[in-house]
């Protein structure tokens, strides 16, 4: 088993949801992202989600948008990203780590040298937005012949015709961006997470994990109760973004920031899986 099937199998055995942290590689700088990392798994995150900054992040809202450009201004690369997950290893054998952003950056890394180095430093898994099932074989079947998950992304707009070539090739888990947008934008339709996990459910064995728009331990809780993952980042992305200097730099004050809504977060995780075992309904 991957580390992400093997967090995922031991989540249900609790039966409790996994809460999936989205934080930006570099930002604000390599320094103090390397103890953000450390920290997250130590304040309830179970899986970890690392963004690879970007130029042209299509899919993202200002908040992560932000988070890539500090990153890029303080130098963070697609080398320096597989760095970080290599520091990060030496510490925690364990948390599940996922890439996440777009091919571009890959493409220009070289994308068989990518998975080779990927795999290298400690990933478990991939999320690139911008490569739709047809050029699976860019990117997708590569990766999995190299031992790494593909996490596909299903929206609202998800159809019952486009959903089985949507999951045709996905592992690890399925990512369900539960708002029409960009991150960031809005809240979801709580009353509607329950039906779409169960739509999807209905096509594939993996675990689903619901995100966009999640911001405090009452939504983590609300989909948690429907769903195998709440995933959150943007609202990660605001708390460190509140303690930079005027510089825009970083520090201890933004580990303590991030790691207190971790805490919190994982707070509503927990109590909706508390919920679920007396049967009490968690509502919006």
């Amino acid at each position: 088993m991957s580390r992400i099937d093997r967090r995922f199998a031991q989540l249900r055995d609790k039966r409790r949801a996994a809460l999936v942290t989205f934080v930006m590689a570099g930002d604000p700088d390599p320094a103090t992202s390397r103890a953000l990392l450390k920290a997250l798994p130590q304040a309830g995150a179970d899986l970890i989600e690392i963004g690879m900054p970007f130029t042209d992040p299509m899919a993202d809202g200002p908040a992560i948008q932000a988070a890539g450009l500090r990153a890029l201004r303080a130098g963070m690369t697609l080398h320096g990203v597989l760095h970080l997950v290599a520091q990060f290893r030496e510490s925690d054998a364990h948390t599940p780590i996922v890439l996440m952003g777009y091919y571009n950056p890959i493409y220009v890394y070289g994308v068989e040298k990518f998975l080779v180095d990927a795999k290298a430093a400690g990933a478990d898994g991939l999320i690139v937005v911008d490569l739709p099932p047809e050029e699976d074989a860019e990117l997708c079947l590569p990766a999995l012949r190299a031992g790494l998950s593909f996490i596909r992304l299903a929206t609202p707009t998800t159809d019952e015709a486009r959903l089985p070539a949507v999951l045709a090739n996905t592992s690890g888990f399925v990512y369900y961006v539960s708002i029409a947008g960009i991150t960031g934008a809005g809240r979801p339709d709580y009353s509607r997470v329950a039906e779409a996990v169960a739509r999807i459910k209905a096509h594939t064995p993996l675990p689903v994990a619901v995100g966009f728009g999640v911001k405090d331990a009452s939504a983590a809780a609300i989909i948690a109760a429907h769903a195998d993952g709440v995933v959150v980042g943007s609202a990660l992305i605001d708390a460190l973004a509140g303690t930079l200097d005027g510089e825009g730099r970083g520090g201890e004050a933004a580990v303590k920031a991030v790691s207190a809504l971790v805490r919190e977060l994982a707070s509503g995780v927990a109590g909706a899986a508390k919920n679920s075992a007396t049967g009490e309904k968690v509502s919006a």
